[in-house]
């Protein structure tokens, strides 16, 4: 009786000292006026009460850009991480460019304001799958977007997209009469903008041979080349036996060492 009591005790004090979350839905990010972008530009912040200096990841939704909501990758949850789910606006409702100036945009607004959630500015991961994984590699590779907002990209600590397009994106070609086979590399797609001095990106792919058509090739690529124009922090994860959408489980514990690895 005695043991399960002090057992018992022990149980009841450490839900006691148990961190609580807490998620703030639905708040707006953006400057812009027009009612699709009022409607639209919103994130949640899921956040442990009364910390300080958390990592934070903030995370874009896939959907091909023309679909899919603002979510929370459900496997960080209570591990002392600040996550943000971004909702942008779809195509074809808008051009590839307004997207990932939504992107720059929300991801601003996080470093700007994401202290007042008890968030370290200095470990902002930036992730995403699929169309949410272009995005965060077209923030990490070409700088212009996030300047525009006041925000240097090498300020992030780091981006790990979860079998993002390295070449133009589908939907993006689509939009332009270009056929979904038809490989196009333009000052959208982010093997465009290799360069030496990106802060670390963390590259993750299923299997080659389950992943959407030539997904694993264009990670591999875009590696490479950012290999040989002398970036050393760059690294490309292949998840074998996983597809597009079943590489997320195995994928978010790689971010998970990644983010809990920040120094």
């Amino acid at each position: 009786m005695k043991k399960t009591l002090i057992i018992f005790l022990a149980f009841m004090v450490q839900m006691t000292w148990a961190q609580k979350y807490k998620t703030d839905t639905d708040i707006s990010y953006t400057s812009k006026t027009d009612e699709y972008s009022t409607e639209r530009l919103k994130l949640d912040i899921y956040y442990p009460e009364g910390t300080k200096d958390c990592p934070v990841v903030v995370w874009f939704h896939g959907g091909g850009l023309v679909q899919g909501e603002k979510q929370l990758p459900w496997k960080l949850k209570e591990k002392g991480i600040i996550l943000v789910g971004v909702n942008y606006r779809l195509l074809p409702k808008v051009t590839i460019d307004k997207a990932i100036d939504d992107a720059a945009e929300a991801v601003a607004w996080v470093k700007k304001n994401i202290s007042k959630y008890g968030g370290n500015t200095k470990k902002i991961v930036v992730s995403g799958h699929s169309a949410g994984g272009y995005l965060t590699m077209m923030l990490a590779l070409d700088k212009q977007w996030l300047a525009h907002y006041g925000t240097d990209a090498n300020d992030m600590a780091g981006y790990v997209p979860f079998s993002g397009q390295a070449i133009s994106h589908f939907s993006y070609r689509s939009m332009k009469g270009i056929d979904n086979l038809q490989p196009t590399i333009d000052e959208y797609a982010p093997l465009y903008w290799v360069r030496k001095d990106c802060p670390p990106m963390i590259l993750i792919v299923g299997d080659r041979e389950l992943e959407l058509f030539g997904r694993y090739e264009e990670n591999a690529y875009l590696w490479r080349m950012m290999k040989l124009v002398g970036n050393t922090t760059t690294t490309l994860y292949e998840l074998g036996g996983h597809d597009h959408g079943g590489m997320m489980d195995p994928g978010y514990n790689i971010l998970e060492k990644f983010v809990k690895d920040l120094k």
